[in-house]
């Protein structure tokens, strides 16, 4: 099928509206069970104690992070830190965090660190999805933060994004465009998938 300029976008909102749907009719009791599945995996890659593991405050029907970097923490001594959104057009900046730090409403609403937490560059990136599909690629909300954030951090250091999901977000495929960033793997309540050698 032919692409028109702005096709591949606006296929993208159609998909993503049915995935955040479907993600949606999950209650509360399955989207907690989930999480504590994901916990509960072998972590796909070896944690160096002191390692930097970002994730994001879970809003609206997101898989909850949490129980993952909780387990992480306590039992490989990673440090944690979780995104600041700066402005609209910008990349996410990432500030230290723990479990029994008090989060603050940021520009958009979502809980983040304050401003005295220190900043920290991610080694691993838990990235929050839409949809994902079996090349790595996603689908987020629209707004581009995480695209730009994976540029920035990519001439900055070497990292690993790993997207969290439920199983019910992988889609066929997504459109993805050249300056689309595929993630190395993603978590669901039932399976660790790799996508390193694709």
């Amino acid at each position: 099928m032919s692409m028109t300029p702005g096709s591949s976008d606006n296929d993208k909102a159609t998909l993503r509206i049915a995935a955040l749907a479907l993600r949606a009719e999950l209650s509360g009791t399955q989207r907690r069970a989930a999480a504590q599945a994901v916990a509960s995996h072998v972590f796909p890659l070896p944690i160096i104690r002191g390692s930097i593991i970002a994730g994001y405050s879970p809003i609206r029907s997101e898989i909850d992070p949490f129980p993952l970097m909780r387990q992480l923490a306590a039992t490989h001594g990673a440090r944690l830190a979780l995104p600041v959104v700066v402005a609209r057009n910008e990349p996410l900046l990432f500030r230290q965090w723990s479990p029994a730090d008090a989060l603050v409403p940021g520009e958009m609403g979502i809980p983040e660190p304050p401003m005295e937490a220190p900043e920290l560059l991610p080694d691993i990136l838990l990235v929050p999805l839409a949809a994902f599909d079996r090349a790595g690629h996603r689908i987020g909300y629209g707004a581009g933060h995480y695209d730009r954030t994976f540029a920035l951090l990519r001439v900055t250091k070497p990292f690993i994004a790993i997207g969290l999901a439920f199983d019910l977000q992988e889609i066929e495929a997504v459109p993805a465009q050249p300056h689309d960033v595929k993630l190395d793997y993603v978590l669901t309540e039932t399976r660790v998938i790799d996508f390193r050698s694709i």
